[in-house]
């Protein structure tokens, strides 16, 4: 893995942390490459029961390094970047079996702010921003924002700032839903730890559940999601977790989940 992305796993927790802080952790080749194989990697660990995705330096991601995509498109090259690292990233991020935390330390532009987007809880510090971009270079919308964005802040807010692309502060991303939290800057570390160790002592099976029934009741009618909740709450009963949760309510106890 290469060094613009660290990985470390540790009590159940995968944290994936960008590390190009010197380029505000904007996205080349090798961190998009590094980045999809730590995210492929937690998602197919059953040592790991959550994801931390979070950054050094001032910036969270900034997308698309475009020092590199001039050399790129001077060269006669396209966009394959999209189906080769854009797509199986957010992909990894949506819908991996298990929650994904983003810790955003800073700026997240374009597909940084997509990736964060795609998190399934945002913690960010009071210094962070959020942008779309890509109009602003004349491209079209990538990195899964284009479901993400609608489904958090409504269509017509997400045409606005995808059109009308500008730096919206944390506290306002807070306001509109961008964000679940925002905290100091010094903060932020801690607090991101902090929800994602939460999580990673969870019932793992219950949270799958939880992403693939919210998922699918976003874009299926009343009767599929219905049905799917019935496959997924019988699959979620039969694990080792609600048996336990069942027995710490009886007795009177904080449930010990072991994430089966």
């Amino acid at each position: 893995m290469a060094d613009s992305v660290l990985y470390e796993v540790g009590d159940g927790l995968a944290t994936v942390t960008l590390n190009r802080p010197e380029a505000m952790n904007a996205l080349d080749t090798d961190t998009k490459i590094a980045l999809r194989d730590a995210l492929r990697e937690a998602a197919a660990d059953p040592a790991v029961r959550a994801v931390l995705l979070t950054a050094t330096g001032r910036a969270f991601c900034v997308g698309q390094d475009l020092k590199e995509h001039t050399k790129v498109l001077a060269a006669g090259g396209g966009m394959t970047t999209v189906a080769e690292h854009y797509n199986p990233i957010a992909t990894a991020i949506a819908t991996m079996p298990k929650p994904v935390v983003a810790g955003i330390n800073g700026v997240a532009a374009g597909a940084g702010a997509g990736f964060a987007f795609a998190a399934d809880y945002r913690v960010a510090a009071d210094t962070a921003s959020f942008t779309t971009a890509f109009a602003g270079v004349a491209l079209s919308v990538d990195s899964g924002m284009s479901w993400t964005l609608p489904r958090l802040i409504g269509h017509g807010r997400a045409t606005e700032l995808l059109l009308f692309p500008r730096s919206v502060p944390a506290e306002e991303a807070l306001a509109l839903g961008l964000v679940h939290r925002v905290v100091p800057s010094a903060e932020l570390a801690a607090e991101a730890l902090s929800v994602a160790r939460t999580l990673a002592a969870g019932p793992t099976v219950a949270y799958a559940a939880i992403k693939e029934a919210v998922a699918y009741g976003a874009d299926h009618g009343l009767t599929d999601t219905l049905a799917l909740e019935d496959v997924l709450q019988t699959r979620a009963g039969a694990t080792a977790d609600h048996h336990e949760a069942v027995r710490a309510f009886v007795e009177k106890r904080a449930p010990r989940f072991e994430g089966r």
